[in-house]
């Protein structure tokens, strides 16, 4: 599982700044996902050959009187609470502010490495500034600018040094089925009802599951594992900011697995919380398969459910070819069809297809209707078509003009692939290279 770094401080030191710099300066970008919820950020992101995730934490709501210091408070506590290395970033210009001495004092308590990161450190004369930084009683302070990139490089090289190696410990080779979605949808329900026991805790509390749990399941002639994000929260964060932390187990849960199960809350509908965890799972390249749960609590005739499926189609187009089951976690209703299609879209992302048949098939395809026209009035021509290898259905295709190829056409062929091989609730990824 992907490790994550958090990068905390008083509003308007440069966290923003830092995240972009990090995001688009020397990284190699997985992943990059600009106000999932509200104006956070989030990346996923390789230095040195080792991949982690870094937040900005900042961004948060208006609710306190106080603002500044409960603002704070906050994006200490998510750092503190998920990040295994935090950044906590100050301003060399501002100096010290009481503020700092603020977020100091509950890092200092805690055990997770903290980087003192001073910011705005852009001339060798201003190394003079960091001195008073010491008196946070952090160790050693690090100068950068976040503006211009000094110092970044040696930051993550710090950063990579800090970072846990990985120690999980399930059966990687099993397929990882993950559950996914908002708040208090039945993410723990449903996979008590998968394994017929209280394996997990489930309370009516939104924010209740925490970190990730994983269970190896063996029946019904299939074997994998079930990630679900389980553990008890405490009862004092639960308020707090919970969408957001919902996006970032949804983070960590996706990377770690094969399939993501994303539950929806029939009542609720299709929401911009589930578009944006949809959105992750098809960004990193994973199967989907979509279940509407507590559909046992929705008036409904006999084209209620046809209606439901295709608002939601209609809301995530382009990108609509994957399998919608509708449940009810707490009856069973429905809920091993879920695990047969989830094993099923395993399957077709796995699936690789000879290169012979591959281009027997599309090249007739792409012969047999008008080629699109490209740019200086000249025809696209597609020669050769073949599949990369990997964990995910990825495609290239060698042609004359790979530049001028039209996203249209690229759905075009897209839609091809799929209705000709069986990929759905697959994301495939296409690739035009000049022949």
């Amino acid at each position: 599982m992907s490790n994550i770094v958090a990068i905390v401080g008083r509003p308007n030191v440069g966290k923003s700044t830092l995240f972009n710099r990090l995001m688009k300066q020397r990284m190699a970008i997985v992943e990059e996902t600009s106000g999932v919820t509200r104006d956070r950020h989030y990346g996923k992101s390789d230095w040195n050959g080792k991949e982690f995730t870094v937040i900005d934490t900042g961004g948060y709501v208006v609710g306190s009187d106080d603002i500044f210091e409960e603002e704070i408070r906050k994006q200490v506590d998510l750092a503190i609470d998920e990040a295994d290395v935090i950044v906590f970033l100050v301003d060399g210009r501002d100096g010290l502010h009481v503020l700092d001495e603020d977020v100091a004092q509950i890092l200092r308590q805690q055990k997770k490495p903290v980087l003192l990161t001073v910011n705005k450190i852009d001339e060798p004369n201003k190394e003079a500034l960091m001195g008073e930084f010491y008196a946070l009683g952090l160790d050693e302070p690090w100068p950068i600018s976040a503006m211009t990139g000094t110092g970044t490089g040696e930051l993550l090289d710090k950063i990579c040094e800090l970072l846990p190696s990985d120690t999980t410990d399930f059966n990687t080779d099993l397929p990882r089925f993950t559950v996914v979605g908002r708040p208090n949808v039945g993410k723990s329900s449903l996979i008590n009802a998968f394994l017929g026991t209280d394996r997990h805790i489930v309370t009516d509390i939104a924010g209740t599951t925490r970190d990730s749990n994983y269970t190896r399941y063996n029946a019904f002639g299939m074997e994998f594992m079930l990630v679900d994000t389980a553990g008890l929260r405490k009862k004092s964060k639960v308020e707090e900011d919970i969408e957001f932390y919902s996006v970032l187990r949804s983070v960590r849960a996706i990377e770690d697995c094969d399939v993501a199960i994303l539950m929806l809350d029939a009542q609720n509908g299709f929401e911009a919380q589930d578009m944006n965890i949809l959105r992750l799972i098809e960004r990193n390249k994973k199967g989907l398969v979509m279940v509407v749960n507590k559909w046992d609590l929705v008036e409904k005739d006999s084209n209620t459910h046809l209606e439901y499926e295709r608002f939601i189609r209609e809301r995530t187009a382009p990108f609509t070819d994957y399998p919608i089951i509708f449940t009810s976690a707490i009856n069973k209703q429905r809920i091993y069809k879920v695990l047969e299609t989830a094993h099923k879209v395993y399957e077709n992302r796995e699936r690789r297809i000879p290169v012979r048949e591959l281009n027997d098939k599309m090249l007739e395809i792409i012969n047999s209707v008008p080629l699109q026209t490209a740019s200086r009035g000249r025809f696209l021509r597609i020669k050769y078509i073949t599949q990369l290898k990997g964990r995910t259905p990825q495609f290239v295709f060698f042609c004359n003009l790979p530049k001028d190829v039209k996203e249209s056409y690229k759905r075009f062929l897209e839609n091809k692939l799929r209705e000709t091989w069986d990929f759905n609730g697959v994301p495939i990824q296409l690739i035009f290279k000049e022949k």
